[in-house]
């Protein structure tokens, strides 16, 4: 009985389909390796976006779709800019951000939000189009940011993460709901440790 609730707890989590068992897991591995400043969670993240594409097509969720050959493309240039800044760790240096590029990254998120959404809205028969938007907005610039090696990336992971678990669940995609609920804990994980080798001293300019 024990195992078979196990086993229930676990579909639930993951789901049935393959697809979306195996871009979960990638999803898992790439976080993981993120938090711990490692490179090599880029394979596992080329992995991870290119089947979210197909698994946000079907659920009619475009402006997450539309967003995944962003991903994929920023997943290459962060594993180069990743190689190309080494901390004394050995890890990957943590930069931080301006408060003036900070203002003006919120205006460009206000502005991107209303003008996706409302495109979604006329012209695509998108669900949640405005929610939507407001998660791929955020995500464009989190991932931006990570590439960047910038610590704030998980301040901006962690509002993309809330506003994800809610639509992803009401639209039925429970498992990736879960993994987003992950996302979430890791991420704030991830805040922490970036944020303390950033104030141990391995940091370097942007």
């Amino acid at each position: 009985m024990a195992d078979s609730s196990i086993l229930e707890f676990l579909s639930g989590m993951i789901g049935t389909r393959k697809i979306e068992i195996i871009a979960t897991l990638c999803g898992l591995i790439n976080i993981i390796l993120i938090v711990r400043r490692n490179i090599w969670n880029y394979p596992f993240g080329l992995v991870m976006v290119t089947l979210y594409f197909f698994i946000f097509k079907d659920a009619r969720l475009y402006s997450d779709m539309l967003l995944q050959p962003y991903f994929f493309v920023m997943q290459l240039f962060g594993w180069y800019w990743w190689l190309s800044k080494p901390a004394g760790d050995g890890k990957v240096a943590v930069a931080r951000i301006s408060t003036r590029e900070a203002f003006a990254w919120i205006g460009i998120a206000v502005i991107g939000v209303i003008a996706v959404g409302t495109a979604m809205s006329r012209f695509t028969d998108a669900a949640l189009p405005f929610w939507d938007a407001a998660t791929s907005v955020g995500s464009i610039i989190a991932m931006y940011f990570m590439a960047r090696r910038l610590l704030e990336n998980w301040v901006v992971w962690i509002l993309v993460d809330v506003l994800a678990i809610g639509i992803y669940w009401v639209k039925g995609l429970q498992p990736t709901s879960a993994l987003y609920l992950v996302f979430l804990c890791m991420a704030s994980v991830g805040l922490y440790q970036w944020y303390r080798s950033w104030r141990s001293g391995i940091a370097i300019a942007k």
